[in-house]
């Protein structure tokens, strides 16, 4: 995809849709995400997929939202994918209820702000 406002569109939809799922799976309930490891892994492919999303913004559309940790979500996609093995439920779940809210009403904020003009 060419970059420019059409693919940063259609990636902020799809990381819209990511957090939608994450909601969807755990019904923003700890012991939902706790119980399952299905969930812990769908979880955590999802934040896998809006955190390389994120990536793939343009600069100029990430600056429309500065308090945005942007270089922390991309920081945190290289440890889900590089650090497999590691993976701290805790602190994924903490992401999940502390982080994730506030980044869905910043996404979709900037999902406004490009929507064409009629």
């Amino acid at each position: 995809m060419k970059p420019g406002p059409e693919a940063d569109r259609v990636l902020l939809a799809h990381m819209l849709e990511c957090l939608t799922r994450i909601d969807e799976y755990t019904g923003r309930e700890r012991a939902r995400f706790d119980g399952s490891r299905l969930v812990q892994d769908a979880v955590i492919r999802n934040l896998q997929t809006l955190a390389e999303s994120s990536q793939r913004l343009s600069a100029d559309v990430k600056a429309t939202e500065p308090q945005t940790p942007w270089r922390e979500l991309s920081g945190f996609r290289n440890v889900i994918v590089h650090d497999y093995l590691g993976i701290d439920l805790d602190a994924v779940w903490w992401v999940v209820e502390q982080d994730l809210p506030a980044l869905a009403e910043a996404l979709g904020r900037m999902r406004l702000r490009l929507l064409p003009s009629a």
